[in-house]
């Protein structure tokens, strides 16, 4: 029945499923393996089933003039497609799929590039160095922030400068930012320097780590 409406209904056509290899998965007796044994017998069928669609994400984005038109950013494939016998408290087995999101980046290099100057300690106000591509948007609410190396959110910073109203320098090459020394951390570590962008909400530029 599922597989004659993926024929017919328009929106159902771009849905893909895994292949069938379990036992159908209704009806069952409760708490057993048993398939139905009241009058009504009826016939197992593969009543639960997964079915996925992976949107063209390049598609949608180039026409909102994000990034030019590519290849899919995600791909997924399905690794296991199975039904659990075990469970008994349902006329149906569930069924469960897993599967592997493979993402690109939007970019191949990074849009801006940016890198700790001199040596960083609590002791002195500290400079920050970084440039970026001709075609990157910035704008006057982007920020650089210091974060330690085991940063798992752009909210873990420990400090931040913002690009415009710290900018001590600026060329056609690269423009200097300075941090002051209150907001660096005293105990030291390893640590990292992103440029956050406002337009694009982001990181898009990621230094190596360095040591304060």
């Amino acid at each position: 029945q599922l597989n004659m409406a993926k024929k017919k209904e328009e929106f159902l056509k771009e849905f893909k499923e895994g292949p069938l290899q379990f036992k159908p998965t209704y009806k069952f007796d409760l708490y057993s393996e048993v398939y139905d044994t009241s009058e009504k017998k009826r016939k197992p069928a593969w009543t639960d089933r997964i079915l996925w669609r992976l949107k063209n994400l390049s598609e949608v984005a180039s026409k909102e003039g994000e990034f030019p038109e590519e290849e899919n950013q995600i791909s997924v494939t399905l690794n296991d497609y199975i039904s659990h016998m075990s469970y008994g408290i349902s006329d149906h087995k569930p069924v469960t799929g897993t599967f592997k999101l493979e993402m690109k980046p939007l970019v191949s290099e990074p849009l801006v590039v940016l890198s700790p100057e001199g040596e960083w300690s609590a002791e002195h106000d500290v400079l920050i160095r970084y440039s970026a591509v001709p075609e990157f948007p910035s704008s006057a609410w982007d920020w650089i922030g210091l974060f330690q190396v085991t940063f798992r959110h752009v909210k873990d910073y420990v400090t931040y400068a913002w690009v415009v109203d710290d900018e001590i320098s600026s060329s056609s090459d690269s423009k200097e930012v300075y941090m002051s020394a209150s907001e660096i951390p005293k105990m030291g570590g390893e640590f990292l320097l992103c440029y956050y962008s406002n337009n694009l909400h982001s990181i898009v530029g990621i230094s190596e780590p360095f040591q304060v």
